[in-house]
């Protein structure tokens, strides 16, 4: 069986009535496969609004503890299936990313974890200057498979969106957690812009043997908000995502490669040299160093 686990905190309606009526549309039959709506502490609880009836195997988790690393933890427990595909409220899936997912499964299984392209989707055209940074957005389009079995080489390390991972690899993820070897979550919790959960939980299957990889075949759109192309939103992000690395190599690398976060003086001054928001974003970058190299400290 697949399980799919889908984790909202006080979503965009239309947004995810789009993320839901794709997954009503799968071609794979909705008997084949079972659906966790993780609703993580929203505001107004989802299943008195959300209408799941079409799915017989659907139904709504209410998650207490805010964040996203929680959610997804709860709907690891909660699930059944040998497969796992973990689906963000504002991703719109290919009507055959089920069975690609499967296939992959099938065919793959020397790969423990899986992600493919997502497309922008954006609800205004970007300004220009955005472009350089759609990476951070999730926006990866590619021609090919390419996998490895490096835990942090960022060519084949799976994405959040659509991520989809073996049962087994979901459970070490979880026994990390239990067992109290994450110290720090490293998710979205509230309005924070911290990141790397989703590729630590992809790494575990390095931990176990297996194979990460980036899938052509597999597809979604990422349906993308004005707010996340602004200065504001792009300059937090970036601080959280290099602040999350950090932390995330503290865990999975050695300490050298951790310390080569280090800021050097070339790096301020190149960054004091950019024009427009690229010197707001650039200077996020080595703050989030900073931060991830105190808090590495901190837990040492």
């Amino acid at each position: 069986m697949l399980s799919v686990i889908l984790c909202a905190h006080n979503p965009r309606s239309d947004y995810l009535q789009r993320c839901l009526g794709a997954m009503q549309k799968q071609n794979l039959r909705h008997d084949s496969w079972e659906m966790l709506f993780i609703d993580n502490r929203s505001e107004q609880p989802l299943a008195k609004d959300v209408d799941l009836s079409w799915h017989p195997a659907a139904r709504f988790v209410r998650e207490e503890t805010l964040g996203l690393t929680a959610a997804r933890l709860r709907g690891i427990r909660e699930s059944k299936g040998d497969l796992l595909v973990f689906v963000d409220d504002d991703n719109v899936l290919d009507e055959d990313f089920f069975d690609v997912a499967l296939r992959v499964m099938d065919h793959k299984p020397f790969l423990g974890s899986w992600s493919g392209q997502c497309r922008p989707a954006f609800e205004q055209p970007p300004p220009e200057w955005t472009r350089r940074y759609w990476g951070n957005l999730v926006i990866r389009e590619f021609d090919h498979d390419i996998w490895s079995n490096l835990p942090r080489l960022p060519q084949t390390m799976p994405c959040g969106a659509g991520l989809c991972v073996r049962r087994t690899v979901a459970l070490h993820y979880l026994e990390l957690h239990e067992s109290g070897k994450r110290s720090f979550q490293l998710d979205r919790n509230g309005n924070s812009l911290l990141s790397g959960g989703d590729n630590d939980l992809a790494a575990c299957a390095c931990d176990l043997g297996l194979g990460v990889g980036l899938i052509a075949s597999l597809k979604l759109t990422h349906l993308i908000s004005p707010e996340r192309l602004t200065e504001d939103y792009l300059v937090r992000l970036t601080e959280g995502i290099f602040f999350s690395a950090v932390v995330l190599d503290h865990f999975r690398s050695s300490l050298s490669e951790v310390a080569s976060y280090n800021v050097r003086w070339h790096e301020t001054v190149r960054a004091l040299l950019a024009r427009g928001p690229h010197r707001k974003i650039q200077l996020a970058c080595l703050r989030g160093r900073r931060r991830g190299l105190e808090l590495v400290a901190s837990l040492n």
